[in-house]
């Protein structure tokens, strides 16, 4: 059997909107959930085209959202796979607005998504290898690798079968908490 493999540029995809006031909040700035809502949609559109296989999304990295967008701005958000794994991708989302007016662009936010590639009984499937051709597609593999690696002993460090309150009462003397086990 051959195995075939993608360039994530097969990848990627490219969605832009303009912001309306039904998208604002109370602050009358866009809502986070709905950029939260778009980008699930961006590293759908990725993933299933990466995989040709319809995927759902398993989780999603810290979004920290550096600057604020106001109505009436276009809102671009650029994905693309930068790992893979078995049946499951790592999609990459960067979120820039732009004013249509001075054209000044903004840096709103990146995030990483973990999208699943499923069969038609919601099973996971496997999914094309990734090509890495360049270094800043090397970057985003080993640091996806790095941070699943972290996550993982994360979850096992702090199971309720391991954690050990008394390995981190130290940890704990320089921030705003006060145990009282």
């Amino acid at each position: 059997m051959n195995k075939m493999y993608k360039n994530s540029e097969e990848s990627e995809v490219i969605l832009t909107e303009l912001m309306l006031p039904s998208h604002s909040n109370f602050s009358g700035k866009i809502h986070g959930g709905f950029i939260l809502s778009l980008m699930d949609k961006a590293a759908f559109a990725s993933a299933s085209k990466f995989s040709s296989q319809y995927c759902v999304t398993a989780s999603v990295n810290r979004v920290d959202f550096l600057n604020p967008i106001e109505v009436g701005e276009l809102v671009t958000l650029q994905a693309r796979v930068n790992y893979v794994g078995k049946s499951s991708m790592v999609v990459g989302i960067r979120v820039e607005s732009q004013n249509i007016r001075t054209g000044i662009k903004k840096h709103c936010n990146s995030s990483y998504f973990s999208m699943v590639a499923k069969d038609e009984n919601g099973k996971g499937i496997r999914v094309p290898g990734l090509k890495i051709t360049n270094e800043k597609e090397l970057r985003r593999y080993l640091r996806s690798i790095k941070h699943i690696k972290m996550r993982n002993e994360r979850k096992i460090e702090f199971s309720a079968a391991n954690f050990q309150p008394e390995n981190y009462k130290d940890v704990l003397k320089d921030y705003n908490v006060k145990l009282e086990l």
